[in-house]
C-alpha cells in the first residue's frame, strides 16, 4: 500500500490504490498524444542559475500544505512551476482516486519560496479528471500533477535547472527496467534546511499502473514535504513526480508519477494550450559512474 506524502496540518498522507487493484485495471489510451521533451517555441529568458530564487526544488505551500516543486513549464504566454495535484488536496487520508478526491479549486493562491508574490493554481490533474469523468483506474490513481502560474513580477527570478544535478535535458518516455538509476531532489522541512540531504540517488524496482507509475528506492526515501519533487532518469531526462511512500509490500519505496503521460494528459485536456517542459540551462551531472 502507498501513501501520499504531502506535508499538511490537515492531511499528512493519502492512501492510494494497492498493487493488486492497479494490476487488475485495463489501460485506456489517452485522447491525444504530444511529443514531450522539447522546449517551448519561444523560450523565456531565464535568470542565471546561481542567481535564480525560483527553480525546481523550492517549497510550495497551498493553504498550509507544504510540497517540493518539480520542474518549470511554459506555454506561449506564461511560466509555471509544477507540484503534485494532491498538494492542494482537501479530502480524507482514505481517498484512493484523484478522480474523486477533494481539492482546492483553480485560482487558489500558492506560496512559492523565493518569489515575491503568490502563484496561482491553474491546472490540476485531479480537477480535470473529475470534470471529464475519467474512468481509467490507472489514470485516476497515478495522474498527480498540478501547475502553478508564476506571477509576472517574479519571472526574472526563474531558472529551470534542477539543483545539484542540472538538467533536465528532455523527458523520459517508455517503460523503465529494474535497476535503472534515478536521481531526486526533495526539500522537505523535516531535513531542517540541510541542503546536503536534498539530492539522492536510487534505482527502479518496477513499473505499475500500466506504466503510469514507477516504483523506486533511494538512499533515504522521500518523506512528507518531498511530495511533488523532481525525479530524473540516469541520463538527465525528467522521469516523473514523486507522489507516494509505500508501507507495503515494498516498505520505504516511493511512487513516481510518469511525467510524459501526465504532460500528455495536461496538453490533451488542460485548456492551457501547448505546455512544454523547460530544459535546464545547467549541464546534467549524474552521480552514477
Amino acid at each position: 500500500m502507498h501513501h501520499r506524502i504531502g506535508r499538511s496540518p490537515r492531511r499528512a498522507v493519502r492512501t492510494v490504490v494497492t498493487e493488486a487493484a492497479a494490476a487488475s485495471a485495463a489501460a485506456v489510451a489517452l485522447a491525444a498524444v504530444l511529443v514531450p521533451g522539447t522546449a517551448a517555441a519561444a523560450s523565456p529568458a531565464w535568470a542565471p542559475a546561481r542567481q535564480a530564487s525560483v527553480h525546481p526544488g523550492v517549497m510550495t505551500i497551498t493553504d498550509g500544505s507544504e510540497c517540493t516543486a518539480n520542474f518549470i513549464f511554459s506555454n506561449a504566454t506564461d511560466v509555471f512551476i509544477g507540484q503534485a495535484a494532491h498538494c492542494a488536496g482537501t479530502g480524507a487520508p482514505t481517498e484512493t482516486s484523484g478522480c474523486t478526491a477533494g481539492t482546492k479549486p483553480l485560482g487558489t493562491p500558492v506560496t512559492i519560496a523565493g518569489a515575491s508574490k503568490p502563484g496561482t493554481l491553474v491546472y490540476s490533474s485531479w480537477i480535470t479528471m473529475a470534470q471529464r469523468g475519467e474512468k481509467d483506474p490507472n489514470t485516476c490513481d497515478f495522474n498527480d500533477l498540478a501547475l502553478v502560474k508564476i506571477d509576472r513580477a517574479d519571472l526574472g527570478k526563474v531558472n529551470p535547472s534542477v539543483p545539484f544535478f542540472g538538467g533536465p535535458n528532455g523527458i523520459a518516455t517508455g517503460p523503465t527496467a529494474v535497476g535503472d538509476g534515478v536521481l531526486t531532489y526533495g526539500n522537505s522541512p523535516l531535513r531542517a534546511g540541510i541542503t546536503a540531504l536534498s539530492p539522492k540517488e536510487g534505482f527502479i524496482v518496477r513499473d505499475e499502473g500500466d506504466g503510469w507509475s514507477h516504483i523506486c528506492y533511494t538512499a533515504t526515501p522521500g518523506v512528507p514535504g518531498d511530495s511533488g519533487s523532481a525525479v530524473l532518469a540516469q541520463d538527465g531526462k525528467a522521469l516523473g513526480v514523486l507522489t507516494s511512500l509505500a508501507v507495503a509490500p515494498l516498505a520505504g519505496s516511493n511512487g513516481v508519477g510518469d511525467l510524459s503521460r501526465e504532460l500528455n494528459y495536461l496538453n490533451a485536456h488542460g485548456g492551457l494550450g501547448a505546455v512544454s517542459l523547460a530544459l535546464g540551462t545547467e549541464p546534467f551531472h549524474a552521480l552514477f559512474p
